[in-house]
Order: C-alpha cells, then sequence, then structure tokens
C-alpha cells in the first residue's frame, strides 16, 4: 500500500536485488478497517513480479468475514492471514487457508489479547503480531509490542512464524527482533524515504544485527 505502484514491477525487481525475501499485501475492505486499498488483480501482479525471484507473497485480509475473499487471492499467495477478530470461525479459516496449500496465519490487533490465539495454535504457521492499530500507513509502533511479542512466543513455541506489522523502521527493527519476531513488515520507512533500496538494504542489516 506503500509503493508506487506505477513502478510497482521495477521497485520489486530492485528490492529482490537488494535481498528482499517477501512482498507484503494489505488488503482493506473500509468496513474491519477504515480504508480502501486493494484487490486479488493487484495481488496478481505483485506475484507476477516476484516470484521470477522466489519472493514470497504474503497477503494479509483486514476484512469482514475473509472465508469467501481466500479463494479469490489463494492463487497468487503463498501465505495469507486473516484477523481473530474479524470472524467467529478462525478455526475454520485457517483450515480453508491451509487447504489451499498455503502457510496459515492469524493477525491480531494490538487490543486483543494474546489468550486469543490459544485454541488455534496447532492450526498456525504465522501470527501477525499489530504493532499498529491497522487501517493506515506511517503510524507510530505501539511502544507495548515488544512485550506482546514474547508473550506471543511463549504461547505459540518456536515452530510459528512471529510477524510484526507496523511501525518497523531504523529506530524499533532492533526492538522487534530482540523480542522474537521473525518477519517484519515496513512499508512507508521503505518507500516514504528518498531511496527506498538503501532504506531497505539499513532496515535489513539493522534486521541481522549489523547496526
Amino acid at each position: 500500500m506503500s509503493a508506487d505502484m506505477l513502478h510497482l514491477g521495477a521497485q520489486i525487481d530492485a528490492l529482490a536485488a537488494a535481498g528482499a525475501r517477501a512482498v507484503h499485501v494489505d488488503v482493506m475492505d473500509a468496513r474491519f478497517v477504515p480504508n480502501l486499498t486493494v484487490g486479488p488483480d493487484f495481488t496478481a501482479a505483485c506475484a507476477r513480479a516476484a516470484r521470477p525471484h522466489g519472493i514470497l507473497i504474503d497477503v494479509h485480509l483486514m476484512v469482514e468475514r475473509p472465508g469467501a475473499l481466500i479463494p479469490l487471492f489463494a492463487p497468487h499467495a503463498d501465505a495469507i492471514s486473516v484477523h481473530v477478530e474479524a470472524d467467529p470461525h478462525p478455526h475454520r479459516l485457517l483450515g480453508q487457508i491451509r487447504e489451499e496449500g498455503l502457510m496459515a496465519g492469524l493477525a491480531i490487533n494490538p487490543g486483543t489479547p494474546v489468550v486469543a490465539l490459544s485454541e488455534l495454535v496447532p492450526l498456525l504457521d504465522y501470527v501477525n503480531c499489530m504493532s499498529v492499530n491497522p487501517g493506515f500507513a506511517g503510524q507510530s509502533f505501539i511502544p507495548e509490542t515488544p512485550g506482546k511479542v514474547r508473550r506471543l512466543r511463549e504461547l505459540v513455541g518456536a515452530d510459528v512464524v512471529i510477524e510484526v506489522d507496523g511501525g518497523i523502521g531504523p529506530g524499533t527493527i532492533a526492538e522487534a527482533r530482540d523480542a522474537g519476531a521473525d518477519w517484519m513488515v515496513s512499508a512507508s520507512a521503505v518507500f516514504g524515504s528518498d531511496d527506498p533500496i538503501d532504506a531497505f538494504r539499513d532496515l535489513a542489516g539493522r534486521a541481522r544485527g549489523d547496526a
């Protein structure tokens, strides 16, 4: 949602050359969150640009009743996360994602306690821990997030990937890493910079502990 959509293919090519491993696609419906973003066609375009580089397509469905949308996005995705708050049957949704042959994830809002995932851990490939309130790019990292990531790690164990999404930049990426995050999603800190590729390289170095 923060990339230059008119030059998306070139940006993905350049980020792949710089070492990017995934493209995170934020899908918003203006109902579950107060914003409207992209659909399956855009995601397909991302996949066409990314897959020759071996880049994972991570689709984050910030929508009400996501079950109807999973089949539309599945052909273009490698991983799909849905919000535990968005549907009364997250167990069914995780099974649906896995039946598509994809990594199955649950996203969890800042105000939702980690215990909400406790009965679903056996079906989880990853957890998307929101470090901002979802809906808009450019928000500030919620300072309580590292503590929540640590509680998530205790709950899900070592085999479930923890993703931190929102407010990830030079001043916060090490906090997320040190708390136990495996994947860190950065949007405006990359694409809002004068040189997105240099910004990505800087963040990647910080994620590795080089800086």
